[in-house]
């Protein structure tokens, strides 16, 4: 017999109210409402499982063999982290963390999402000037909105203007007789709508000269650049010179949540300050275990060649298909083709996916009107034949 129960639709529902109605329909109207579908079984390029791990079974396996080995026989954490919910398994894991990212301490967080919302609310104080990369993650700015300090955007990886804007904010800051203020710089070093990774070294020099705060999101970068998917930072040796990074693990490493990497005063601050880590349920054992098991499956996995491998031979074959103008220039991952107008996006993209590819339309407001376009994630996974083939549907799509 069936534990569930048979639930019969809920009669006499209030309706939306009409503000909340008018802004469904314009999404209507504008061919961007978001829906949900389920997962399909076409050939991905569309998911950040580059690696192939949120599907391997060795690390499905390694997961539940550590968890018997840990005793840790139970479903969920009972808590927030203050409270009951922070296990062994937490101390254990941010300590690997922390060895592994070559920095003082690790705090493990929910998600991404949640690591962000908790550092730039809390962080940057009132009279504290924020300057943040104008393709900066949802995330982020969502925590900057909860923040009391000032916040400023400067143009896409434009140092230069990043330069200007601080030197207009700090004076203007000064006249106004805020004297004492930290300014902090936010940036990615891989965007997730774009692929492409500012120039790391020039911002750190940037902080350096102007006595700033630099935080970079790797979420992207994380188990793609660096030696075992260590991320971009540190494969340009700079991880020392960052106040602050947020690594996470729902991309490459194929599970679930997310690390700040920092000092261990800041560490300190995050656990009495960050509201999105004090007033949460922390993560069940099996979370904390996948990712131990996905850093120990970086450390022997070849898998990270073989998706910059599939990199290397994407980017060529945009040349060779006369493709490369469509592209935003990238390296990573993520690569995205233009294609202007939601309407018309969402259409190449059902053709791919009538052709058995899983490519995804990402439109507006997601993106700037007239920046609509096909995103393309490439994992290690993904053939040749494959890449091809994709390829050479889009042409035929999009060159006709």
């Amino acid at each position: 017999m069936s534990i569930f129960v048979k639930i019969t639709k809920a009669k006499g529902l209030k309706t939306l109210p009409n503000k909340l109605q008018k802004k469904l329909d314009r999404r209507i109207e504008n061919n961007a409402l978001r829906t949900l579908s389920l997962q399909s079984d076409l050939i991905d390029f569309s998911s950040n499982d580059y690696l192939g791990f949120a599907v391997d079974k060795k690390i499905f396996d390694r997961t539940h063999q550590l968890l018997k080995e840990k005793k840790a026989f139970q479903n969920g954490a009972t808590g927030s982290r203050l409270l009951s919910g922070n296990h062994h398994l937490y101390h254990e894991t941010e300590k690997i963390l922390a060895t592994i990212h070559n920095t003082e301490a690790a705090l493990i967080f929910n998600s991404g999402y949640d690591a962000n919302v908790g550092f730039f609310s809390s962080v940057p104080q009132k009279g504290d000037i924020i300057l943040y990369d104008e393709l900066i993650h949802a995330s982020i700015r969502d925590g900057i909105q909860m923040s009391y300090a000032k916040a400023f955007k400067f143009a896409h990886n434009d140092i230069y203007d990043l330069v200007k804007k601080l030197q207009h904010h700090a004076v203007n800051h000064k006249k106004s007789g805020t004297e004492l203020f930290e300014v902090y710089i936010v940036t990615e070093s891989v965007f997730s709508m774009d692929g492409d990774s500012p120039d790391l070294k020039k911002f750190i020099e940037v902080c350096e000269d102007h006595q700033c705060q630099l935080i970079v999101d790797e979420a992207h970068a994380t188990g793609v650049f660096g030696e075992k998917g260590v991320g971009l930072l540190q494969e340009l040796k700079l991880e020392s010179r960052i106040f602050a990074r947020i690594n996470t693990f729902g991309k490459a490493l194929g599970c679930h949540g997310a690390v700040i990497l920092g000092s261990e005063n800041l560490k300190s601050y995050l656990v009495n300050f960050a509201r999105s880590f004090i007033y949460t349920t922390g993560l069940p054992p099996h979370s904390l275990a996948a990712i131990q098991s996905g850093y120990w499956a970086l450390q022997s996995s070849s898998e990270i060649e073989k998706l910059k491998d599939n990199i290397h031979f994407f980017n060529q074959a945009l040349k060779i298909k006369n493709l490369e103008s469509k592209f935003i220039e990238s390296n990573s991952a993520i690569h995205c083709c233009i294609v202007s107008g939601n309407e018309h996006v969402k259409n190449v993209a059902l053709k791919i996916q009538k052709n058995g590819f899983d490519v995804k339309p990402i439109v507006s407001p997601t993106v700037p009107k007239g920046k609509e376009r096909l995103r393309f994630c490439l994992h290690s996974f993904n053939s040749k034949e494959e890449i091809g083939e994709v390829l050479e549907l889009l042409a035929t799509f999009v060159l006709d």
